[in-house]
């Protein structure tokens, strides 16, 4: 059975942190994206998303991550992604997300990188 899915969003300075918990899938997906488009509505275009406790994504899920990041980088913003584990992150990589998105280790890491790379190309 499925784990069910949360969001928890914290905020260090001006950048959103959205820690994600359990399985992301088509079903949980749109909590995910309400969770992002709340954080721009709000106006802040700088977020990480940690996935430490993320077990399981799919397609719907990936999707969530790119149906915004053009918008976050036209306003200036970015979106990192941390704390996968191997699992998830050997999807992400799979895929090729780590030539579009700064991909580190945790959070720490990941507010540091706004600093070195405000908004990465890609």
């Amino acid at each position: 059975m499925p784990q069910p899915f949360s969001v928890q969003r914290t905020e260090e300075g001006d950048i959103s942190v959205l820690a994600l918990e359990g399985f992301l899938d088509a079903h949980t997906a749109p909590i995910f994206e309400q969770a992002i488009q709340s954080e721009l509505d709000n106006g802040r275009w700088r977020l990480v998303v940690d996935g430490q406790k993320l077990s399981y994504i799919s397609s719907a899920g990936l999707g969530v991550f790119m149906g915004f990041i053009e918008q976050v980088r036209q306003e200036g913003g970015d979106l990192k992604i941390c704390g996968l584990n191997q699992r998830v992150r050997q999807i992400f990589e799979i895929l090729g997300f780590q030539a579009i998105y700064d991909m580190l280790d945790t959070v720490p890491d990941a507010i540091r990188r706004f600093s070195e790379v405000p908004t990465r190309e890609g």
